[in-house]
């Protein structure tokens, strides 16, 4: 018997659904960001990059690149184990108190990945709480629905940012039954925020715990770059942060960051903490060359709110259809997911812009978009050359523009 049939009729669906995605070929060059090279059919071309997650450019910071390789000349390449095999490397030990530190937690606990540390995170601490109730927000991301279902506790969901939901789903529960409010800080495919505080509030009132993710804000928001809770000055009120260091902080890995007990029984008790090897000394040691930066450095994240800005007017003015956000976010609204693949082909082959498209099952089918994620290094002559091709193959797709006359109100 043969099995190669059920993979290639799984990427056949794919295919016919326009969901099949295709991975460019990109080198990204220290000190010149957002330019790049992409590796194309006919060689290597020169691009801009719209659509990173290293939202303040700290992939290629002076101290952050020192670091790593001061570390890793000094040190090696590899942790060398799990941490409970090798020992935890000093990088390590110091990159965790930076991060307690920023969210002003006693402590704090780094996994392998932002999406490693929902998945082990929240299952953990709801399994380590009998007859736990977790309430999840609609739009939380994967990784925090994978933490959910591997609990195996009961799972409310509530409407995405309804705090009135919210409260009618804890005020049915009994005060004293253990609960885990988790939900996000930052929705990265819509820009919109969490009611952080009105969360904080319902949670204090019923008895539950709150659980919130700041990856798409840690580093870029707040105090220091602590995130949208610390912004909204309700740090204190949340039980445990999640964030990853594979974004503002331009590297890689996740987090939690809680109080003592909490972040030493995920450590004891999570398998995706205790069975994976350990981030690398040098990955550490440039991490926290990061977050030390962010936490006394405010220009990146002006000029990055700026840039946000300027954008959103820019693609606005010239009629293009431009999803309301309150964050660094700018998402163009498509509707449907070859279409949203062309636009993405012809930006990226014929004007070296390099968007990807943001299809189904990331977004709801038929909100397929363009995910535009500016940084303080594109500059005003970088906006306008994308606000020109955007315009040129919005015509090309045959897709609408919004009124003019609207776009300006």
């Amino acid at each position: 018997m043969t099995y190669d049939h059920f993979f290639s009729a799984s990427l056949a669906r794919l295919h016919a659904e326009h969901r099949y995605r295709v991975f460019a070929d990109i080198e990204r060059i220290a000190g010149r960001f957002p330019h790049a090279l992409w590796h194309s059919p006919d060689g290597p071309r020169p691009i801009v990059i719209w659509c990173s997650n290293d939202y303040l450019g700290m992939g290629q910071d002076p101290k952050v690149i020192g670091a790593m390789v001061e570390t890793a000349t000094r040190m090696g390449a590899g942790a060398g184990g799990t941490r409970n095999i090798s020992g935890t490397h000093h990088p390590m030990v110091e990159l965790e108190r930076e991060i307690a530190d920023l969210h002003g937690k006693e402590a704090a606990l780094v996994f392998t990945s932002g999406y490693v540390s929902n998945q082990a995170g929240i299952a953990t601490i709801a399994k380590l709480m009998p007859n736990c109730l977790i309430l999840s927000d609609a739009w939380n991301h994967n990784s925090m629905i994978e933490g959910v279902r591997r609990a195996g506790v009961e799972k409310k969901i509530w409407r995405h940012n309804d705090v009135d939901h919210l409260e009618e789903l804890l005020a049915a529960e009994i005060l004293d039954r253990p609960k885990l409010i988790v939900f996000e800080a930052l929705y990265s495919m819509d820009g919109d925020v969490a009611p952080v505080e009105r969360i904080c509030e319902l949670a204090e009132h019923y008895g539950a715990m709150t659980y919130i993710d700041e990856v798409h804000s840690a580093g870029m928001y707040g105090r220091r770059g602590a995130g949208i809770a610390a912004r909204e000055g309700v740090l204190h009120k949340i039980d445990v942060v999640e964030g990853t260091l594979a974004k503002a902080f331009g590297c890689l890995g996740g987090y939690i960051a809680a109080n003592a007990d909490i972040i030493d029984a995920v450590r004891s008790y999570a398998p995706g903490f205790i069975f994976t090897t350990a981030l690398p000394p040098a990955v550490c040691a440039a991490a926290t060359a990061a977050i030390r930066h962010l936490k006394s450095s405010q220009w990146e994240r002006d000029r990055h709110q700026e840039r946000a800005a300027q954008v959103k007017s820019v693609l606005n003015a010239a009629g293009l259809p431009v999803m309301p956000s309150e964050t660094h976010i700018v998402p163009l609204l498509v509707g449907d997911p070859e279409k949203c693949k062309e636009a993405s082909n012809l930006l990226l082959a014929e004007h070296g812009i390099y968007v990807q498209p943001i299809n189904y099952p990331t977004v709801p089918r038929g909100t397929e978009r363009l995910r535009i994620t500016p940084t303080p290094y594109h500059d005003d002559g970088m906006i306008d050359a994308l606000a020109q091709a955007l315009l040129g193959v919005w015509g090309r797709v045959g897709l609408p523009l919004r009124h003019r006359a609207l776009a300006a109100e």
